[in-house]
């Protein structure tokens, strides 16, 4: 379809022969970014819910370096969209953008830019001039016609906008931010959240959060991820990771998995870019994070932050320039384990809140004043009397790999025998440092891998094989325990959970270990190393009762042998 012919869509002068709804005005939500089209769609369906007054099309404007992705997320979202040089003809009452940087046909209805991020608080590349700008404003040609009206989330940002843009006097509606006011009204389902992403109860969630540029975390440490996956214990943490929209849209799904391989393999959740991010961020027990405005949200969440990367484009005198200041670094090169767990333990809800009150202005009121203004721009009269919807976050759904192997290094006590084994899993996708045994103290290590490890060489050096769901009877646990290590000659231990309860350790020599554990399931792996560590220090392994602990968690194991050493076999 040509500029030139009218369009056959529900707007324009056309559009009474074609439609079936008859609206009396028209929004025209211009789309550039995922980023910007993303705010605009989660914001809208609960500013004009139910009200057929107001027809809305979308116009997709492809100029972005960032716009790979744009035209789907409309589709999927069922979106009417219109080209971008179409515009003139749906002859708008009013265009609605989160993008500052579109190129505004000519005509009189005003322009209501929201914000994608927090306030006006980096300096990003100007795709009209070889220099930067900063984010957020659109350029001093909108403002001087009159049209351009820029929404704010706290009134210290037109103080700061004035000070750079004189133009953009008059031009500021304040609103607040409906993005922080869905986070903070979803906070309470903290839990239910990390549940639907898989974390296991008495986990804590470590969230890393990037920006887009090469200052931010992902830019500048791609390979934290793994790091942090290797320093923190298996049983103990789970590792999400959220990434800028715009990171996807230039280089693809296919470039950034592909990067973070290892991390993945080793149960890294990459979180969906569209609308997850921000259940996977209430989630959050501690965000590491940069200059973005998701560290920031998660720092007004009252989340322990720490700065992994922080760019010189972040604007002084900011909330995020704010955020800069009092959060501690993250040294990506020391203990990352010893950092978080601090983090963790010392930082307290309230530990950022004066940032917070410079980036938001009154809470939970965005959605009812942003509804007001749109409606004013509009010409129209508010629906009454009820305010917008005020909804829960859609629950994440889980993203993570199975982990199917780990490096184990477990610790017993000397003497007679242990009486108690501590277990400290890492996945063995990543890295370890920290991995040496001493056996005169009491430390071993070993490979344990599941049945299910894609890794040819893994499963063939594993020391402990785990069968991949529970036998469904012991018979057959006996069964995959002999074909398991009459299959794999270097494995030392195949352990199988029970249906009914319970767990078998089949041992190379031919002894067979019926465990018992209090508490909640756990998987085999676990009692597996208890074993393991009693048949490296030569302690007895029938009739046994051992503490296992596990982080913080401690139970009891009972042990007994089920049948007798095979005649002239040994241990291998």
């Amino acid at each position: 379809m040509h500029a030139s012919q009218p369009l056959r869509v529900p707007v324009g002068t056309d559009a009474g022969r074609w439609s079936t709804l008859r609206g009396e005005k028209t929004l025209v939500v211009a789309a550039r970014t995922v980023t910007s089209t993303v705010r605009v769609l989660e914001c809208l369906p609960a500013l004009l819910r139910g009200d057929g007054r107001v027809t809305v099309v979308f116009a997709h404007d492809p100029t972005s370096a960032f716009n790979d992705g744009v035209l789907d997320l409309l589709h999927d979202a069922g979106c009417r969209v219109i080209p971008w040089e179409q515009m003139g003809h749906a002859e708008p009452d009013l265009i609605l953008t989160a993008s500052e940087n579109i190129d505004v046909p000519d005509g009189h209805c005003p322009v209501l830019v929201l914000p994608h991020g927090i306030g006006f608080q980096k300096q990003v590349p100007d795709s009209r001039a070889p220099g930067v700008r900063l984010s957020g404003v659109v350029p001093d040609s909108l403002l001087e016609s009159g049209r351009a009206w820029l929404a704010i989330s706290h009134p210290g940002q037109e103080d700061q906008l004035l000070s750079s843009h004189p133009k953009a006097a008059g031009r500021t509606l304040l609103v607040g931010d409906p993005c922080y006011d869905e986070l903070l009204g979803s906070a309470d389902r903290a839990g239910s959240y990390r549940r639907a992403l898989g974390v296991p109860d008495g986990h804590r969630l470590v969230v890393l959060s990037s920006t887009w540029g090469p200052t931010s975390l992902f830019g500048q440490y791609p390979g934290l991820a793994a790091r942090v996956l290797a320093a923190l214990p298996y049983d103990e943490f789970r590792v999400a990771a959220i990434v800028h929209p715009n990171v996807w849209s230039a280089h693809g799904s296919w470039q950034i998995r592909n990067l973070l391989a290892p991390a993945l393999d080793a149960g890294l959740m990459l979180v969906p870019h569209i609308h997850a991010w921000r259940s996977a961020l209430v989630a959050a027990d501690v965000v590491v994070g940069d200059h973005g405005s998701v560290t920031l949200y998660g720092a007004a969440l009252g989340k322990p932050v720490l700065l992994g990367a922080y760019g010189s484009e972040a604007v002084p005198g900011t909330a995020v320039a704010a955020l800069g200041r009092v959060a501690p670094r993250l040294d990506p090169h020391g203990d990352v384990r010893e950092q978080i767990s601090s983090a963790l333990a010392t930082q307290r809800p309230e530990h950022f809140t004066t940032v917070a009150e410079g980036a938001f202005d009154q809470p939970g009121r965005a959605l009812p004043r942003l509804r007001t203004a749109l409606y004013d721009l509009l010409g129209l009269a508010e629906p009454a009397p009820a305010p917008p919807q005020e909804r829960f976050l859609t629950e994440p759904e889980e993203t993570g790999t199975r982990v199917t192997s780990w490096q184990v290094i477990t610790t017993g006590s000397t003497g007679g025998g242990p009486d108690a084994v501590t277990v400290r899993r890492r996945p063995a996708a990543v890295p370890w440092d920290d991995a040496d045994e001493d056996p005169a103290t009491g430390r071993y290590r070993h490979l344990a891998c599941d049945e299910r490890e894609p890794d040819r060489r893994v499963v063939e050096n594993a020391s402990v094989l785990l069968c991949g769901a529970p036998a469904p009877s012991a018979a057959a646990g006996l069964g995959w325990i002999g074909e398991t290590l009459d299959r794999l000659p270097g494995c030392r231990l195949a352990a199988t959970s029970l249906a009914g309860g319970g767990f078998l350790v089949g041992l190379r020599n031919g002894r067979i270990v019926e465990a018992s554990v209090t508490g909640p399931p756990m998987d085999p792996g676990l009692p597996a190393a208890a074993v393991y560590t009693l048949l490296r220090a030569a302690a007895p392994l029938d009739d046994v009762l051992i503490a296992l602990r596990v982080g913080a968690r401690e139970e009891d194991v009972a042990l007994r042998l089920r049948t007798s050493p095979s005649p002239g076999s040994a241990l291998r």
